[in-house]
């Protein structure tokens, strides 16, 4: 029996265009804290080794204080340990990060590149079977192509593979797609015994066997993400396998969409937001639209611009958002304008109701209110 931590899509050096300041730091230092933590639960859960199926790094032009952060991460657990999979981010190719001078020099004991796809022998018993990425455009079945020529063994066999499973992927014509049929076939003969995979970010079982599975990123990384943060805990003999999720994520991108009507629809909104625990790991896109007043308008913008400074990130789905602002009789009489004033706020009334100046006039509203306001 070996029992192993199965992990993948660390895509260290990770840039999000929506963290400022100081955001994106706590950002790359959470994913570094997750590579300890990983390191720290194989300790205690007495698991054998690690596997980190592919993409460790975010390319292979990242910074060198990325490199040396990453492998002290993984130093600080020394009796585990780390295997790594080049995958389609970090490909073994010409410029690979893996045989950098900042890399090779900097390398602890515990962490092995999986160069090649000839089996490794992760402790006594155990063999993995790497499919690493040699560039970023393979034109096989890379994961097929390790297990080519193997015939069953007294040994454990984990495929350690990285990208899209044929029966999950959409492109069908693309010629790195893994061949899940062959891979259950594998499976169902004793070839292998396990199917570790990276790619996917949300953590995922798939097919029959109950033996293959993507881990997800330890780290939540986009919106689109159904369950990211785990990774698996593997235990494995011949007879049986029992993988257990563990969730070890900090971070978490939330969208919403927002229907807003009024002042209660505005309340309700405050209210979900200042709900949210962690706020500062929290990254929150919201879709919104519907009609208020420039009152309300103004009350929305002081909302969203106080949680901004509250979370992580704070973006508006421009492209599902459709948010008119429109003066009542009581903003109009609430501003006291009169006269150019006054005629100018009905004219931008009527631009921000339709038309391809809504927009530019609904901020427009939003301004002038603000100054007239300002000037009470």
């Amino acid at each position: 029996m070996v029992k192993f931590i199965h992990t993948a899509d660390w895509q260290l050096g990770m840039t999000r265009h929506f963290l400022a300041g100081e955001a994106q730091a706590r950002f790359d230092a959470a994913r570094l804290d997750a590579v300890r933590r990983i390191g720290a639960l194989a300790a205690s859960d007495g698991c054998a080794f690690v596997v980190v199926c592919g993409d460790v790094f975010e390319s292979n032009q990242v910074g060198r204080q990325v490199v040396v952060r990453a492998l002290d991460a993984m130093a600080a657990t020394p009796e585990v340990t780390f295997y790594l999979l080049p995958g389609n981010h970090d490909p073994l190719d010409p410029s690979t990060v893996y045989r950098s001078p900042t890399f090779t020099q900097h390398r602890p004991d515990n962490v092995v590149v999986l160069e090649s796809s000839d089996p490794v022998e992760a402790v006594p018993g155990v063999e993995l079977v790497p499919a690493p990425w040699l560039s970023k455009r393979p034109l096989i079945d890379l994961v097929a192509e390790a297990c080519e020529g193997l015939e069953p063994a007294e040994a454990i066999r984990i495929v350690v593979g990285h990208g899209a499973l044929d029966a999950m992927s959409p492109d069908r014509d693309n010629p790195a797609l893994i061949g899940l049929e062959r891979l259950e076939a594998s499976l169902e003969v004793g070839v292998i015994h396990f199917v570790a995979l990276g790619d996917r970010h949300s953590t995922t079982e798939v097919g029959r066997s109950e033996r293959v599975w993507y881990a997800g990123a330890p780290e939540a990384t986009d919106y689109d993400e159904a369950d990211p943060g785990n990774v698996v805990v593997v235990e494995l003999d011949g007879a049986g396998v029992r993988p257990r999720v563990e969730a070890i994520g900090k971070w978490r991108f939330l969208s919403r969409d927002w229907e807003l009507t009024g002042d209660r629809d505005i309340e309700r909104l405050a209210e979900w937001l200042e709900g949210l625990a962690d706020k500062e790991c929290a990254i929150v896109k919201l879709a919104l639209v519907g009609q208020l007043s420039l009152a309300q308008k103004a009350r929305l913008d002081d909302l969203l611009a106080h949680h901004a400074d509250l979370l992580a990130a704070l973006e508006t789905w421009q492209r599902r958002s459709d948010l008119a602002v429109v003066p009542d009789e009581s903003d109009i009489d609430d501003l006291g304008l009169s006269g150019f004033a006054r005629e100018a706020l009905g004219d931008l009334r009527d631009l921000a109701r339709s038309g391809d100046q809504a927009v530019a006039a609904r901020d427009a509203l939003g301004l002038l209110y603000r100054l007239a306001e300002a000037r009470r």
